[in-house]
């Protein structure tokens, strides 16, 4: 435990937005793994929750959890995968 003032002030803050980011990685690992779920059985559905999947992406970047490139790579394969399963429901 922290004895300086400053280092109790510093954990207090870490913890709040750790608690803070937590909610905006999670949502964005749960909207990715929805997709890619989704992609399997109907690919109408994916692509109707892959702008929410991005919403997310595009949050979790903004707020620096992600880096911006990760982001891009991740909405790239998303589409990849929707587009691929539109291809194969045709």
């Amino acid at each position: 435990m922290p004895i300086i003032k400053s280092a109790k002030k510093a954990m207090r803050q870490t913890a709040r937005r750790t608690e803070r980011n937590k909610l905006f990685r999670s949502d964005m690992k749960t909207m990715v793994k929805k997709v890619l779920e989704i992609s399997k059985n109907d690919a109408e559905d994916a692509k109707k929750l892959l702008p929410k999947a991005y919403s997310s992406i595009d949050k979790a970047c903004k707020k620096n959890l992600i880096h911006a490139n990760n982001a891009a790579r991740k909405k790239a394969r998303l589409a990849k995968v929707v587009a691929a399963a539109e291809a194969k429901k045709k």
